[in-house]
């Protein structure tokens, strides 16, 4: 079986995204509270990107169990959704939109 270069995920991508969550993270407030998807224009898009790279990541964890996939992809793909949060995050936060939050009424 001949694999696609392109199809490949180098550990060097995962690498990349991180070092670009970081960057972003460094810009931004920490966070203290679950963040409700939504803000600007631009920040809602990233959390539909999150979401379907969450989706995706559930297909290949389920793809795994009959067909072995490579740890690499599962771990970008994974590092990918991640991005997509922490952009949305950064973009409420340089667009000056106030990001919704979840309290919890119980506490």
């Amino acid at each position: 079986k001949k694999e696609l270069k392109e199809s490949v995920v180098a550990p060097i991508l995962i690498e990349h995204v991180e070092k670009r969550i970081d960057k972003m993270q460094d810009a931004i407030p920490e966070l203290r509270s679950f963040v409700i998807p939504g803000g600007s224009r631009s920040a809602s898009f990233a959390h539909v990107c999150r979401t379907v790279c969450r989706r995706a990541e559930r297909l290949i964890i389920a793809l795994d169990e009959s067909s072995p996939v490579d740890k690499t992809l599962l771990a970008y793909i994974n590092r990918l959704s991640d991005y997509f949060f922490v952009l949305s995050r950064y973009l409420n936060f340089i667009e000056n939109v106030a990001e919704k939050t979840w309290e919890n009424p119980c506490k």
